[in-house]
Formats: structure tokens, sequence, C-alpha cells
């Protein structure tokens, strides 16, 4: 026979002045700012959730489209994460601003990754949130979500008057932009909700829409994530489709295009927080050493870091397609070594880049038609085989093909 569950014992109401102390230890602990929702139905927006669903079956979900779609249940009610929620406390954390343009030979890294990675960070400070706030109100009960939870932070950030829902489909602060993360605490406490902004601030601007270098955007808030460079640099597995790699440019993990572009950037704070800091002081990626990694070397020297995220096999991908839109000649020896990569994917990435290599003259062209050349007799996997045919025979450098000289290797 069913045992009944017990009955809730949370708190049901904030005792006076508790979101005030809440805002100040949030900003203690290293947040930057707050804002609450409540879980109440009458609060929530029904199309936020019911757009998300038709974005998915739209089949824009990208290389997520599988994981987004089997947790879809789970995000439209966060009772899921929490039994008998109330609240939802939105935390925003703001992170430095991208670095300029790299130098030949580096490949971009999205701004809020160029640090460690931030997952741990906010963890450990959402649940120090969530300690105190059990410790403050006794019997209250409160759990923290580092966006690897179906749980829809976007969402419960406008419900908590953190931003507006851009063109380009991001939050963002009219205070301070968008170059944050966000993070939730879930609690049973009714706490005082914040007004969401209903206003679309961003008007007729369309930068962001227009310098997208995929044309990512089917329309203003509406991503194509199949499209998108970071879905592609940071989720896909497998080789990138030839028409998108130009549009790529350098950049191996994320993308911070369509924030770039955006006015209200100029307003973004950055961040003084050190875990968030450029790895030993660059914001680039230096590009040929990654070619010499394996894979116990690939996490070590990424231990930490959201770029494991990409795996070996996707970055030194992406690094490929980087080095075939901006040629290096310093790169040159480790990406010929690179054909003999025992992954695939690698290798039929390092044949479409040494393809475009050969509309340049020089030892270069000379060095990357004789490796493709000798590759091609022993190369037994036939999708790479195509690629380095479709490298020799001039597919990978069709005229007018951007990236091939460095002055036009960047949409920016």
């Amino acid at each position: 026979m069913p045992q009944t569950p017990p009955p809730l014992t949370g708190a049901t109401a904030a005792p006076d002045g508790l979101l005030d102390d809440l805002r100040r230890e949030a900003v203690r602990l290293g947040f930057s700012r707050l804002g609450v929702a409540s879980t109440a139905s009458e609060h929530r927006d029904g199309l936020v959730h019911a757009a998300f669903r038709s974005w998915l079956e739209r089949g824009l979900g990208g290389p997520m489209t599988d994981w987004l779609a089997g947790h879809e249940p789970l995000r439209r009610n966060p009772e899921g994460m929490l039994r008998g929620v109330r609240s939802v406390v939105m935390l925003a954390t703001d992170h430095p601003r991208p670095e300029a343009a790299t130098a030949v030979g580096s490949g971009r890294v999205a701004a809020y990754a160029r640090g460690d990675d931030y997952h741990p960070l906010l963890r450990r400070r959402v649940n120090d949130l969530g300690a105190w706030l059990e410790a403050r109100v006794p019997g209250c009960r409160t759990r923290g979500v580092v966006d690897s939870a179906p749980f829809s932070e976007r969402e419960f950030g406008w419900l908590a008057g953190l931003g507006w829902f851009g063109k380009n489909c991001l939050l963002i602060d009219p205070a301070a932009g968008s170059y944050f993360l966000l993070t939730a605490l879930l609690t049973d406490l009714v706490l005082p909700a914040a007004e969401p902004i209903r206003v679309d601030h961003c008007g007729t601007c369309t930068a962001c829409l227009d310098a997208c270098p995929t044309g990512a955007f089917v329309a203003p808030r509406i991503l194509d994530a199949g499209r998108c460079i970071s879905g592609i640099t940071i989720e896909q597995r497998g080789p990138v489709s030839a028409g998108l790699r130009p549009a790529l440019g350098t950049w191996v993990f994320g993308c911070d295009v369509c924030q770039e572009v955006c006015p209200w950037n100029r307003r973004a704070p950055g961040s003084a927080e050190p875990a968030l800091q450029p790895r030993d002081g660059a914001g680039g990626l230096e590009l040929a050493s990654l070619f010499g990694l394996d894979d116990t070397a690939f996490r070590e020297r990424f231990r930490g870091s959201a770029i494991l995220r990409a795996k070996r096999s996707g970055l030194l991908r992406s690094a490929a397609i980087a080095l075939g839109n901006r040629p290096d000649p310093a790169a040159a020896a480790a990406l010929v070594a690179a054909l003999d990569d025992a992954d695939s994917n690698v290798r039929g990435a390092v044949a479409w880049a040494l393809g475009r290599w050969l509309a340049a003259e020089g030892a270069c062209a000379a060095r990357a038609a004789a490796a493709l050349e000798a590759r091609l007799r022993l190369e037994t996997d036939a999708d790479v085989r195509r690629e380095i045919e479709g490298a020799l025979h001039g597919s990978a450098r069709r005229p007018g093909a951007p990236g091939i000289h460095p002055e036009n290797s960047d949409r920016r």
C-alpha cells in the first residue's frame, strides 16, 4: 500500500527584512545582484514555455535537441527540483568582457570561459547562500541550481526582473548588459516577488541579428542552435558542415559576437573575480600547441576549465578550422602533423584547413599539397578521404571564400 508523503514543513512567509538581508549576503558571497520570482501559476507566463516547445518542435535545438526534448516536461514546473517550492531567487554574476581581437595563430574563446569553469564556483556560492537562508529561517528548504539541471533560468531571470529577452535571445539588464551568468536558489519560502521587465528595450535595433556570422537567428528571439557558433564549437560532436566552416572565423569555444555589438553592453561592468580572469593572462588560445595534446594531456591542460566540455576532438576540430580561416605559417608543422591524428574528426578538419592554405602562394601551400597527397595514399576513412580530395581539388578554397587571408578572416 503506497505511503502518504509527509506534509510540507517549510515556512510559508518570509520574515520582515529577510529579502534585504538575503541580498546583502548574496553580494558578500560574490553574486552581483538578485531578484525573486514566484512559482505560482498566476505569476508565470505560459507563453514562455509554449515558445520553448514550439522552438523544439521546429527542430531548432541543434546539438542539444535530444537532451532538451527529453527533459522538457521537467522544465514546466520547478516542483521537480524542490517539492513545495514557492519562490526562486535568481542570482546574476557579472563576468569579464571579451578581449580584443586575437593575434594570428590564436583562437577566440567566449569571455565567460576564459578562466576557470564557473559551475563549481557558483555551486559553492549558491549552496552557501542556501545554508545561510536555512539557518536564518529554521524549517525552510532550499536547492541551488547552476544551469546543469532542466530548469528555465532565463524565464525565471526575466520574472525576477533581472532583464528582458533581447533579440539575441539573451537576458539583458538595462544597467549591466548581458555579460553575466545566472544561478537559481529555489526555496519553499514565500518571498516578495519582483516585477518582470515587459518593455522591449531593443527597439528597432537589429545589430545582433545582422552581425551573426552564421545567420543563426531565424527571427528576433528565435535562434537556430544548429547554426550557432557556440552550439557548434561546444556541443556538436563530429564534423562541422562545410558551408558553415568559413563563418566560424577563429572562434574555437563559444562566441560573443551578438553580445559584442549590443549597445547595452557598453554598460557591462565586467568583473574582477580572480577565478573568471583569463588563464595565463591570455584571452586567446594558442592553436598550434593543441595538436600535440593526447587525451590525457588535453584533460590535464584544461583541468578545471569549461573548455573540457568540447572534448579533445571538438576543440582540435575547431582549432583546425580556425587555422584554415586565418592561416599562420608558424602553425604549419603542427597542422601537417595532425593529418596523422588518430581522430578522424580532427584529420578531416585539418585536411579542410590545409586545402584553404593551397590558395596562397609559397612554401606553406607546397607543403600543404605534399602532406595532403601523402595522407591520401594512407587514409582509410571514407569521410576523411573526401575531405582530402576536396582540399586538393579546390572545393575548400572556392573563389571568394572568406578566411584565406588574415585581413579577411574575421567578420569584425
